[in-house]
């Protein structure tokens, strides 16, 4: 698929990073979820770069990004997003995460909330176990066996276009089969391949998602925050939602009552005036160290995280 953006590259710490860099004025941060790349945000980039400066990048192992053996934890995309805004010359963001990408919005606003300015999390993880089966199955031993066979030239593109056929039959089941038809077809590189079963590994295991924000949601009180989802998402449930306000109470959620997994491409307008009012609304963080410290040494309250370890 070419891309509706020009593709720039920078190499930092010896790995090649793919990004979109487009508009002027605040700066938004977009990250994808897992095994897709920048170009899920394609329908939002040019309504945003009228008022921000938008940064898009491929994660290290997605995408145009190279695809290493190297740290595919949640705190080392953190620090390779601060490592790409470092190079960039921009202090601080808002941070837009989408499924995985909100858990390393997360990280990265927990890691370095001197940098971050407001934090958007969209359908994302760490908000509870639930998760699709056909994620927890890439942790399994066999991924890799199975993968060779179904990327196979003649398999793979019977595949993919079998996905592309349902994802238009208007039903909310297979909506979102049109981005699971490019992950696929990004499988059929072995490098991809094995960067994605790393990080699926390092959050997810066959009983489902093992990373949580329940024990530092309460760091949001300080910063604003907004969850947006879908209510047909078929790939982390929209209950999570209300796990979310339960954790972080200052928290605003909208949920969008004809959307799955992909809430920016299935509603792209809405979506894009959505991220505008945030930023227009709420002032940005502001970091204090005495403020911070104050909130580690408090903690969260017993009482949210037992709320949400009760309906998870």
């Amino acid at each position: 698929m070419p891309d509706r953006y020009d593709v720039q590259f920078l190499t930092i710490n010896r790995h090649r990073r793919a990004f979109v860099k487009v508009g002027e004025g605040p700066a938004l941060l977009l990250l994808h979820g897992l095994g897709c790349d920048h170009t899920t945000w394609d329908a939002v980039i040019e309504p945003l770069s009228r008022r921000y400066t938008v940064i898009a990048p491929d994660l290290l192992g997605h995408g145009r990004s190279d695809k290493p053996r190297a740290d595919y934890t949640l705190g080392g995309f953190a620090n390779g997003m601060r490592d790409l805004l470092t190079v960039l010359g921009i202090d601080k963001v808002t941070v837009v995460g989408h499924s995985f990408g909100g858990g390393v919005a997360m990280q990265f606003a927990y890691q370095y909330p001197e940098r971050t300015e407001r934090l958007m999390l969209v359908a994302t993880g760490g908000l509870g176990p639930e998760v699709t089966p056909a994620i927890r199955a890439i942790s399994l031993p066999g991924f890799h066996p199975v993968m060779r066979v179904l990327t196979l030239p003649g398999i793979r593109q019977a595949g993919t276009a079998g996905l592309r056929a349902l994802s238009r039959s208007g039903l909310s089941l297979t909506r979102d089969l049109d981005e699971v038809a490019e992950i696929y077809d990004s499988f059929r590189d072995p490098a991809a391949r094995h960067a994605v079963r790393h990080v699926v590994k390092a959050v997810v295991d066959w009983q489902g998602q093992v990373v949580t924000m329940a024990d530092r949601a309460y760091l949001t009180e300080a910063m604003p925050l907004w969850v947006v989802w879908g209510r047909n998402d078929k790939v982390i449930p929209v209950q999570h939602a209300n796990h979310a306000a339960e954790l972080a109470p200052r928290a605003r959620v909208e949920v969008f009552p004809d959307a799955g997994h992909f809430p920016h491409k299935d509603h792209p307008q809405r979506f894009a005036r959505i991220v505008h009012d945030f930023v227009r609304t709420t002032e940005p963080a502001s970091y204090s160290r005495a403020r911070f410290r104050a909130l580690l040494k408090a903690g969260a309250a017993p009482d949210s995280l037992r709320a949400v370890s009760d309906t998870a």
